[in-house]
């Protein structure tokens, strides 16, 4: 008896030994396969994806830069116009004004004409006084006083032949004065024209450069916001993909302004507006924020260090625990990726191996969504 109970004895541990390891074998594979698949936040991508947006915020203000240079070159190009049209209406008004010389030469001329017949006239007369002696004209003067009006008109013969020499002296220098200095001026302008026609060309030159190397830059700037695109393509089904291996629920689909998220940030674009923690609109963090705040908790204003992955250490200064023991109404901070994610946790199943979450920007959606997912590989911050 001692002995078949000793085989049976060792039968039996032989037995229980292998049904042990298969049971830990088939819990190992249990664990492996309902444990929390890890959603491509992912380094692979979110670094990519930081390495392509840091390409696109270069090129934009390489951009906006040359932009500001076409503005300006705009600018100038146009003041130069202007320029040009000043010195153009200034030789329009040198050429009127040389016009009426032209018509004043002319008329200058016929007096200088007139002048010379008068002259002449004056010039016998004055040759006919001189060559009578004053004895001569007392002579053949019937009186004293005709001598007098005679010895009168020959001093007044001089005086006029003097007067209109004077007067042709005069018109001559002033029309040589006047045409020089019209020929100088009108020279000037047209000096100044070409220049500023040689500076508008090198102007339009510039700004065509510039406006071609903007155009390359924006082109740049528009290729990497393709590939950051789709790389976000990517993540968003590597993440449906992992949420399914890892029995992820989804119970509300991406839907815009869920959850009773105010609609002031819901409804504005993603990342235009900065909520009542520092947090930008329609990101996880500024979901999360607002929901624990919703409930009359306190939320600490988080001044530029509001990444998920900086939660813990944000918060903990204000006496805010954490832990790893899921709790109903605390904040799920997921440590993956470059910014990591954060889920308000709605619900924890008996077991705490589950739990229900609402979020806000799943797989960069920037929509609300809702979901059940494995508990573990997760940190807990209890506000």
């Amino acid at each position: 008896m001692t002995t078949v109970t000793q085989n049976m004895s060792g039968v039996t541990r032989q037995k229980v030994k292998r049904r042990v390891i298969f049971v830990v074998a088939a819990l190992f594979t249990c664990l492996t396969i309902a444990g929390y698949a890890e959603p491509a936040y992912a380094n692979q991508y979110d670094e990519r994806i930081k390495a392509l947006q840091s390409e696109i915020t270069t090129y934009q203000q390489k951009s906006s830069e040359l932009k500001d240079r076409s503005t300006s070159l705009q600018t100038e190009l146009a003041q130069l116009t202007n320029d040009k049209q000043v010195i153009q209406s200034q030789i329009n008004l040198s050429q009127a004004k040389s016009d009426k010389l032209t018509v004043d030469i002319a008329s200058t001329k016929k007096r200088i004409v007139s002048t010379q017949d008068i002259l002449g006239d004056l010039v016998a007369e004055r040759y006919i006084a001189e060559d009578t002696s004053p004895l001569e004209m007392l002579a053949s003067s019937q009186s004293i006083g005709d001598y007098i009006d005679q010895s009168t008109y020959r001093s007044s013969v001089s005086e006029q032949l003097n007067q209109k020499i004077g007067e042709v002296k005069k018109l001559k220098s002033s029309l040589e004065t006047q045409k020089s200095n019209m020929a100088q001026a009108l020279q000037d302008n047209k000096n100044a024209v070409q220049a500023l026609q040689q500076k508008e060309s090198e102007k339009q030159t510039l700004l065509t450069q510039t406006k071609g190397e903007e155009a390359a830059y924006q082109k740049l700037a528009g290729d990497k916001q393709v590939q950051a695109n789709s790389l976000r393509d990517e993540q968003i089904a590597a993440n449906a993909r992992a949420a399914q291996s890892s029995g992820s629920q989804t119970i509300v689909a991406s839907v815009m302004g869920g959850g009773n998220y105010p609609a002031k940030w819901a409804n504005a674009p993603m990342n235009a507006l900065v909520d009542n923690w520092g947090l930008y609109n329609r990101q996880c963090v500024s979901y999360t924020a607002w929901k624990v705040a919703s409930t009359g908790r306190f939320v600490p204003h988080f001044g530029g260090r509001g990444n998920a992955n900086q939660w813990e250490t944000t918060a903990a200064p204000y006496g805010i625990k954490s832990g790893s023991n899921p709790v109903v109404g605390s904040v799920a901070v997921l440590y993956q990726g470059y910014y990591g994610h954060t889920m308000y946790v709605e619900a924890v199943s008996q077991d705490k191996s589950r739990i229900t979450i609402s979020e806000y920007n799943y797989g960069w959606s920037g929509m609300y969504s809702k979901r059940t997912i494995s508990s573990s590989g997760l940190r807990y911050i209890y506000f």
